[in-house]
């Protein structure tokens, strides 16, 4: 039943009308339970006695039958929507070389060289590497037969080409080299990135796939967002963004790939503070996300939103923001599990820097799960930010024997990783946030003005944007003034 859903939750609403419809089609018999168990198991949420609610009794055989069934529909029908989409140039690429072959077997020597022609011009423009590869060897073994071809200067295609499918390998195992490594146990992420594109004889150039420059941006947008260090992968977002602005690279099945990559543009120019590039790209993507029908705008739009309002909270326009992030319907995007969170999250710090601490609180405690299982589904460092964020709150609040318990419980439960990961600067942090709740007094005096410069020295090119919010709260504290517009100046650099 898990896989089902998963499998439901990977569809767009277009998808999921035409599957209906399909099952409609099949059905021979009106008490068919195929669509009745589609609509039950279109949910992230546990199904209790599924077999109950279809058949009015129980009955585990007829129900993991009907499961079995519905399974094996769904893997059909992702499968053949693959092919008529994103595969689609390639399949007709491969079609127009198998046709030219049996032309050049019947002596249809004219014809072959024009199907072939056309198929060089597909795989060209959709960066069909294998197919290109098999399409100079033919024109290679028959350039003899064509006066206008030159062999030279085919066989320097034929050999450029085979460099593109070599980087391409290439990034296929530095993606996957550093996807190992994020799997293991304590890994070194300090040089991570370097390291692979050395190991991998890896540049970023123009000659890129879409699917190449979507998988490196990926993976340093992953690895940026564990060390929180976006400053590191900001040489491949400027080489990336110099690609993406020529535009006709971005083909229809290119669309998916093409959006995200504006998204790791958008986001990481957030997270480096550059807002207008930032602003350029996210209204490139807000462009992108109505094409095709708006195929693919439910599919990208809470990540648009949420740049958008973390936009307008580190601009000036901070009611905005809250009010935009309040009017989402969230149960829309309910498979969109980690984009809901930070969703959420960033609600709260909204209405926290907006001293609406009662209200953020609310919102707050509709994060009812363990952290370890917001660890598994949206990453440790957001559990990180959400432990601190509550601390805050409740320090505003004034709840005393929740502080206390809280900060115990970030130290026991945090210290460890932060410690091995080179974070100790959040734990001093921390501690500073107990000194001042225990006496409040002593935010004022000489020592702890000594230990909190040594923490809150901040490098405003190059320290992380959140950081900058945390800090800037205890520096408000410091002197009296008003957090969000203390934050607001960090983010201008005073």
């Amino acid at each position: 039943m898990n896989n089902i859903s998963s499998i439901i939750a990977t569809l767009s609403a277009e998808d999921k009308k035409k599957f209906v419809s399909i099952l409609k089609q099949r059905n021979k018999r009106n008490d068919t339970k195929n669509i009745d168990l589609f609509k039950l198991l279109d949910t992230q949420d546990p199904v209790k006695n599924p077999d109950l609610i279809l058949y009015g009794k129980k009955t585990k055989g007829a129900y993991h039958a009907l499961c079995k069934r519905l399974h094996d529909t769904l893997i059909d029908f992702v499968a053949s929507r693959k092919i008529e989409g994103e595969s689609s140039k390639e399949i007709s690429a491969l079609k127009l070389i198998l046709a030219s072959r049996t032309f050049f077997q019947h002596q249809q020597i004219s014809v072959a060289f024009k199907t072939l022609s056309k198929a060089e011009y597909m795989a060209e423009t959709h960066s069909l590497y294998s197919a290109l590869n098999e399409i100079y060897q033919i024109q290679l073994a028959h350039a003899h037969l064509n006066e206008s071809l030159d062999f030279h200067e085919i066989l320097k295609k034929f050999k450029s080409n085979k460099n593109y499918m070599l980087e391409e390998e290439k990034l296929n195992l530095f993606y996957a080299a550093i996807q190992d490594e994020l799997s293991r146990k304590n890994p070194v992420l300090s040089d991570i990135i370097e390291r692979n594109l050395d190991t991998y004889d890896i540049s970023v150039s123009k000659n890129l796939s879409y699917q190449s420059l979507f998988k490196i941006l990926q993976i340093s947008n992953q690895v940026a967002n564990i060390t929180r260090n976006y400053f590191d992968i900001l040489n491949f977002i400027e080489q990336a963004r110099k690609q993406i602005d020529v535009s006709e690279r971005a083909h229809q099945e290119d669309l998916y790939e093409h959006i995200q990559i504006l998204y790791y543009l958008s986001n990481t120019y957030f997270r480096i503070k550059k807002f207008d590039e930032s602003e350029r790209s996210l209204r490139a993507m807000y462009h992108y996300m109505q094409l095709q029908n708006h195929k693919y705008f439910n599919v990208f739009y809470c990540q648009y939103i949420l740049i958008e309002n973390l936009l307008n909270i580190y601009t000036g326009h901070l009611e905005e923001a809250i009010q935009n992030l309040q009017n989402i319907d969230l149960n829309k995007f309910k498979h969109e599990i980690e984009h809901v969170h930070d969703l959420k999250l960033t609600l709260v710090v909204g209405l926290f820097l907006n001293e609406q601490f009662n209200d953020a609180l609310k919102i707050y405690r509709d994060f009812f799960h363990s952290d370890n299982w917001y660890a598994k589904k949206v990453g440790l460092i957001w559990v990180i930010k959400k432990n601190l964020l509550e601390i805050l709150l409740l320090i505003e609040l004034d709840y005393i024997d929740l502080v206390e318990s809280r900060l115990k419980s970030f130290r026991k439960k945090h210290s460890a990783h932060l410690i091995e990961h080179g974070e100790k600067r959040i734990l001093d942090f921390v501690n500073l946030i107990a000194l001042y709740y225990n006496n409040k007094q002593s935010i004022h005096s000489k020592e702890f003005e000594k230990k909190s410069n040594a923490v809150l020295k901040i490098d405003n090119n190059e320290e992380d944007i959140f950081a900058i919010s945390f800090y800037a709260w205890l520096m408000s504290k410091m002197k009296s003034r008003n957090t969000y517009t203390t934050c607001l100046e960090y983010m201008k650099g005073k």
